[in-house]
């Protein structure tokens, strides 16, 4: 098989906290003086203070017609690695061979130009990916339907919703038949019957036997779409396995086994400023700190955090899925009406949040709690969809005399009645 990708050994680092002094142009005393100061950083540089290696030793191939699934959690470099493989930067250390053209989806937007229609967009993108004009104008009206923005394809993208604005991107990125086709993830954006459609055509390019790296956090869609995935922590390649294998890795050890979760202030990207994520916790009906709940008892849920400046509008929620990344339910902490109201503007200081989920509700197995915080329609803060892991015991439970298991992620405590109408 011909290979497609094959990185070697590359590394990328990036500098952090040096901030431009306040005049950019001083006095030569002023200069001499500073001499000592910079020299002084270049150490502390040097050993490790000022850089972050957001890419460390990674080495891999991919062949031709492979779907490739890249996870791992917030700050694990894995968009950082997509950034790489689509030249968007340059690896600070190892070097990178890519054989034919790489449509990227990197974020919202990638290579759009905002002053230009949807209709100049496309034909730019066409253009930076290689292409002809005729192959452009082959494509152009699918393109523009399974977007489903015709009626603004004339209007500048800056005047577009990130939704709208996401379509287009999708559009672009999988119909103009580059031979790569690098995916992060941005899928998040859309709606749901988007999403699924998104799906449906990385499939269909995929079987095409083209080649595609996807980065997700939703391990229903790393399952559905790959065969095979790598596991990346901390900037490393930690695991390449079967998509089964390396999404069973990750679970395991991506997730607390002592009831919660705490972050470091390395492990929060900047851009989540002014919210900052401390602590995750799960307390049992006696208030321990539980990583195993009974089914029959109620759990409490409970998210502390910091925010630097006022924020207007913010939801801090929970998404609940099993193990395998299916979805159980979604919710937020300003859903009631009442609290959203009394809360539509959260100033500067540490909260929590803490919401109670009821006995009798759950069935047995392992879940996964995840974690957004963010302003509806504006800004999402910070999302770790993969933030705790705990396990429901059925110990109890409604019909545990049958030796079969139950199906599904709920076991309620129905309230049945029988009569006999002879």
């Amino acid at each position: 098989m011909t290979i497609a990708i094959k990185v070697d050994s590359i590394s990328k680092r990036y500098k952090i906290g040096t901030a431009p002094g306040k005049f950019r142009y001083g006095m030569l005393r002023d200069q001499i003086a500073a001499i000592p100061r910079k020299l002084f950083r270049r150490e502390e540089g040097r050993a490790g203070i000022d850089y972050i290696w957001a890419l460390k030793d990674v080495s891999f191939d991919l062949e031709e017609g492979r779907v490739l699934g890249i996870i791992g959690r917030n700050g694990a470099g894995k968009s950082t690695l997509l950034k790489v493989l689509s030249r968007v930067t340059e690896p600070t250390k190892g070097t990178v061979s890519v054989r034919g053209r790489v449509g990227s989806l990197l974020e919202v937007g990638t290579g759009f130009h905002p002053e230009l229609t949807g209709r100049e967009n496309i034909y730019l993108n066409g253009a930076i990916l290689g292409m002809k004009r005729t192959e452009i104008e082959s494509k152009f009206d699918e393109i523009v339907e399974f977007s489903e923005v015709s009626q603004f394809i004339d209007t500048p993208v800056k005047r577009y919703s990130s939704g709208m604005y996401l379509r287009l991107a999708f559009a672009v990125a999988a119909h103009l038949e580059p031979e790569i086709l690098v995916v992060d993830e941005v899928l998040a954006v859309g709606d749901a019957e988007f999403q699924r459609k998104c799906l449906g055509k990385m499939n269909d390019v995929a079987a095409q036997g083209r080649t595609v790296l996807f980065v997700s956090h939703n391990m229903s869609a790393i399952l559905r779409l790959t065969q095979e995935a790598v596991v990346m922590q901390k900037g490393s390649l930690v695991l390449r396995a079967s998509t089964n294998e390396a999404v069973d890795f990750y679970l395991a050890s991506g997730q607390s086994q002592a009831g919660e979760r705490t972050w470091e202030a390395d492990e929060v990207p900047a851009a989540s400023a002014p919210f900052r994520p401390l602590a995750l916790k799960i307390y049992d009906p006696r208030g321990a700190v539980a990583d195993s709940v009974r089914s029959v008892e109620p759990l409490t849920i409970e998210m502390k955090y910091q925010l630097s400046a006022p924020i207007t509008g913010l939801r801090v929620g929970i998404y609940l899925s099993t193990v395998r990344g299916e979805y159980v339910f979604t919710s937020f902490d300003v859903d009631d009406a009442a609290l959203y109201e009394k809360h539509s503007t959260r100033q500067a200081g540490h909260y929590v949040s803490r919401c109670t989920i009821p006995g009798d509700l759950l069935n047995e197995g392992r879940y996964i709690l995840g974690i957004n915080a963010s302003s509806f329609g504006v800004k999402r803060y910070f999302m770790d969809e993969n933030a705790l892991g705990f396990t429901v015991d059925p110990s109890a439970a409604p019909g545990m005399q049958w030796a079969e298991q139950r199906q599904g992620p709920f076991r309620p405590r129905l309230n049945w009645s029988i009569e006999n109408t002879d």
